[in-house]
């Protein structure tokens, strides 16, 4: 398993258990890797559906997309 699939997946249990909202550097933090690591692994649950984001002045707040029923 390669860093960005750990990253990948290390985010996805994050935000799948802490609803409020996380940055990119809360989230490199929490995973352990490097903001640009985590900015990667976000970008591409982004690209992919997997996330809503915020913007909220300079910061973005990353959130799991619940799926619809």
């Amino acid at each position: 398993m390669s860093k960005l699939d750990r990253t990948l997946d290390g985010i996805r249990h994050i935000l799948l258990d802490d609803t409020r909202g996380l940055t990119i550097q809360e989230l490199a933090n929490q995973t352990k890797v490097s903001r640009v690591t985590a900015g990667m692994a976000l970008m591409k649950m982004e690209g992919a559906g997997l996330l809503n984001v915020r913007v909220i002045g300079n910061c973005k707040l990353h959130y799991w997309k619940e799926k619809k029923r």
